[in-house]
């Protein structure tokens, strides 16, 4: 019998979003007891085959916003990409959901700080999530970007935002 592997930095965020590093081949068992609807990853690559094979077998719905880490002081995480990503996060008909990027800190960690931000979180407990995720190297740039992120409310669907939303 495999063991049901999480991927590392594996949580979840809200009611059926969950976020993770990249799924290996050994996570897929794990993520088949999900039940997810769709896979959101922000990496910039192609995606594996294998994942792609396991995606149409289960049925999931495919999303890829690539996103540059935010490590150089001149790389921006570009804010279409971010509000693109949350208007998939914030419509139920894609839940359950995974998120990841490849360590399931910084890319995604900015994903679900603006996504608290939304919930109106305070930046201190946004900040200490993101912390708690990132450690042991939580980057300023993204910090800042979360900070200063606003949401394009055009691009969300009203009529199918989880309750948690607001």
């Amino acid at each position: 019998e495999e063991d049901l592997l999480p991927p590392e930095n594996f949580a979840m965020v809200s009611s059926f979003v969950y976020r993770s590093s990249f799924p290996k081949r050994k996570n897929f068992k794990f993520l088949k007891q999900l039940g997810l609807k769709s896979v959101l990853t922000l990496i910039l690559e192609d995606y594996p085959e294998q994942n792609l094979e396991f995606l149409e077998a289960e049925g999931i719905e495919f999303f890829q916003f690539g996103i540059p880490g935010n490590k150089e002081p001149f790389v921006q995480i570009p804010d279409d990409k971010i509000v693109a990503a949350l208007a998939v996060i914030l419509d139920v008909r894609n839940h359950p959901m995974l998120i990841h990027c490849n360590k399931g800190k910084h890319r995604t960690g900015c994903l679900v700080g603006c996504l608290r931000k939304v919930q109106q979180w305070s930046l201190t407990a946004i900040f200490d999530e993101y912390r708690r995720y990132s450690f042991p190297k939580s980057r300023s740039m993204d910090q800042q970007f979360i900070e200063a992120f606003d949401m394009v409310w055009e691009a969300v669907d009203a009529r199918y935002l989880p309750s948690w939303a607001l």
